[in-house]
Order: structure tokens, then C-alpha cells, then sequence
């Protein structure tokens, strides 16, 4: 199934396909790089854990393939800068009624506080609006994250609550779309 890519000023956000995780899980970084159009960062090949999780995911529910895990990449180089994906299909279960959908990134070490994470927020959240009619957004924050808590706040995203899961405690926030500190 071929998913488009959701297009930004500096990013392309690229979807990772079943073959692209496989290849990276097999550790077959040419493979990878030939179905992503981009090689793979060393911070993403870390993300095992992560990988095999969206290629269940997948699996389970093909639905879910567009809102799965893209690559960040820079459109002038296609460097992967980082990733980021949709929990779920919107609506479900688990985000106890904070939210349509939450939406997860990260952004590699070297190629942070250059706005890319805004970006891609930004654009993920305008195309989750428009081709899922979503219009509230969650984001769980561990509370020490400074840098992605004040992007949060400065997008308009407000705590509305607290949740303890494998990776410890996070912040729940949430945010109605068009996010109101998008144009600040």
C-alpha cells in the first residue's frame, strides 16, 4: 500500500512501511535505505522496541498504516532528523476521551532546537484534521522534558491529567485543532 508523504517548509514526513521495520529489525541498513529513500539514523535503528510495536500495529489493522510511524526527513538533504507516528487509529479506547488521537515524535540529539518537532507536529496535526477529522489532539510529556513541554505550551496544549505507564510518569496534554499558538 502506498502511503503519501505529508509535506512541510523543511521536512518530508515519510511513512515507514512493513518492509522498511523489517529491514531495519533484520539490520539490513542498505534495504532500509533503498524503501525509505533515506538511510536510517543511528537514534532510529536504536528504536527496536518501537519498530516491531508499529509492525504489529500494521499487522493488526492495516487502517492503521497511514497514521503509523513516518520519518522526519530534511528536504534538502533527506537526513532522517527523527520520527513521529499516531498511537492508534482516532477514537480509540485507550485515550480515555482526552483525545482523538496522541501523537508521539522525537527529534535526534544533533538535530534538535531547530524547530523540526514543531514542524512536524504542525504538519502531522493538520493532516490528521484533515483526512481523519480530528480535532482534539494528546500529547503524553514525561514532566522533566522541559524542551517538549514548553513546545506544548507553546502550541496551546494544556495538562488535563497524568498517566503512569511502562516508561514511568507523563503528563497528559491535550490541544483543540487548529492549535491556537500554531502561527505565534
Amino acid at each position: 500500500m502506498f502511503i503519501e508523504d505529508v509535506v512541510s517548509d523543511r521536512l518530508i514526513l515519510r511513512h515507514m512501511s512493513a518492509g522498511f521495520l523489517q529491514a531495519c529489525l533484520r539490520g539490513d541498513s542498505d534495504a532500509a535505505a533503498a524503501r525509505l529513500g533515506s538511510r536510517p539514523d543511528a537514534g532510529w535503528l536504536a528504536e527496536r522496541a518501537l519498530m516491531a510495536m508499529r509492525l504489529d500495529d500494521m499487522a493488526e489493522d492495516a487502517a492503521y498504516a497511514p497514521w503509523s510511524v513516518r520519518a522526519l526527513l530534511r528536504r534538502d538533504d533527506l537526513a532522517m532528523v527523527g520520527h513521529i507516528n499516531f498511537h492508534t487509529l482516532p477514537g480509540h479506547p485507550y485515550l480515555n476521551g482526552y483525545g482523538d488521537v496522541e501523537l508521539g515524535y522525537a527529534v535526534y540529539p544533533e538535530f534538535r532546537r531547530q524547530g523540526y518537532a514543531r514542524e512536524a507536529l504542525l504538519a502531522m496535526a493538520g493532516w490528521a484534521a484533515e483526512s481523519g477529522g480530528v480535532a482534539k489532539l494528546m500529547l503524553s510529556i514525561e514532566p522533566g522534558n522541559l524542551p517538549s513541554q514548553a513546545l506544548a505550551a507553546q502550541l496551546g496544549f494544556a495538562k488535563v491529567g497524568q498517566v503512569r505507564d511502562d516508561d514511568g510518569c507523563e503528563d497528559v496534554l491535550t490541544a483543540d485543532w487548529p492549535l491556537p499558538g500554531a502561527f505565534v
